[in-house]
């Protein structure tokens, strides 16, 4: 079989409908390169355990920490069938990190998978099916890995969500520009990140609301960043409002897609930029948090920028709907790539090349 030399970079966003991925070297242009939108893992791992409660069987999950959402919705209506789940302790944490609550919710957590249990591996990142699609398409091994997923951080005792925004106001307070959260060292408290190094050796991982808000900035029509500009990514399970102002990050709001209409968004977005709305309001309506540090204080609303699967909320809200490089759904893919380019300053030139950025 004929294949293509080795692409420079596969980047991979893993987010809770989808994962996007982009393949591309220096000598393409990006919309030469390979794009692709496929189902996320959590959702492939929610149908296998759908199709194992409507069978009526026990599961044994196996594997790592990954994302939650459809799996852990999935393996809860498994429970409320009445059916049995066993798992490995890693696997587990993917419902809660406090092992004690797992069990109690009714997991039964053990080394050893029953014979008659169907076996469920659980992992972000999908070795197997990448190189699958890699060899169905004659494309040659990626030689760098950059890989998006969104980690709470390990936090048993208290609230996620809690844990997430304390971690999101440190990095405020730091002055730190989002490229400097793409990993190439995981911090020990982000275990979601640190299984996906695990599972792709020499990765470099992001957040994925970090690489979304990057790769809206690439859109041709932000080229010239005003003074004030908020840029907001409507995933399909969080929503993360990111407030620049002089090209520096000074807020964060982010909520969960679910409890949101286009009404109550826009609402909480213009008190988030006026530093009208508090971090307990926005955790008292089952979101994560926000924090402005450097309030609006001009009448007029400023540029609202908006990405993600679910832009289409704010479609009609006089948003502008980001699309780099013609392609919204890889924002989060495009902000991984620009964010490389400051973490492997060897190659810099070469993929600032293919990115047109400088």
């Amino acid at each position: 079989m004929n294949r293509e030399d080795s692409w420079e970079v596969l980047a991979l966003d893993i987010g809770g409908g989808t994962q996007d991925l982009l393949l591309w070297s220096p000598d393409r242009s990006m919309e030469n390169s390979v794009q692709c939108v496929l189902p996320s893992p959590t959702v492939m791992v929610g149908r296998r355990i759908a199709a194992a409660t409507r069978q009526g069987l026990p599961i044994f999950l196996r594997g790592s920490v990954m994302g939650g959402g459809a799996s852990s919705r999935a393996i809860k209506r498994h429970l409320k069938k009445g059916l049995k789940v066993f798992a490995e302790p890693r696997p587990a944490a993917t419902l809660h990190d406090n092992l004690d609550y797992v069990r109690e919710s009714g997991v039964v957590i053990t080394d050893q998978a029953p014979p008659e249990a169907v076996e469920i591996r659980l992992s972000d990142f999908q070795e197997k099916a990448l190189n699958s699609l890699f060899e169905a398409f004659e494309l040659g091994p990626p030689r760098h890995y950059l890989i998006a997923v969104q980690d709470h951080g390990f936090s048993p005792l208290e609230s996620n969500r809690k844990f997430r925004f304390q971690l999101w106001e440190q990095f405020l307070s730091s002055g730190a520009a989002l490229e400097t959260l793409l990993y190439r060292r995981v911090p020990d408290y982000l275990t979601r990140m640190q299984a996906v190094q695990q599972a792709c050796p020499g990765a470099l991982v992001m957040d994925t609301g970090a690489a979304a808000v990057l790769g809206a900035l690439e859109d041709d029509r932000l080229s010239e960043t005003p003074e004030r500009l908020l840029v907001v990514n409507i995933g399909n399970e969080h929503t993360l409002g990111a407030w620049l102002v002089d090209g520096v990050l000074q807020g964060i709001y982010e909520q969960h897609t679910a409890v949101i209409t286009p009404e109550k968004l826009l609402a909480d977005l213009g008190r988030f930029i006026a530093a009208k709305i508090s971090n307990e309001q926005v955790f008292a309506d089952h979101g994560h948090g926000c924090l402005n540090l450097a309030p609006s204080r001009q009448e007029s609303p400023p540029p609202l920028w908006v990405t993600g699967p679910r832009r289409a909320l704010l479609a009609g809200a006089s948003a502008h709907l980001a699309a780099p490089y013609g392609n919204m759904m890889l924002s989060g893919c495009f902000g991984l790539a620009k964010a490389v380019a400051v973490k492997l300053p060897e190659r810099r030139s070469a993929i600032e090349k293919s990115l047109r950025i400088g």
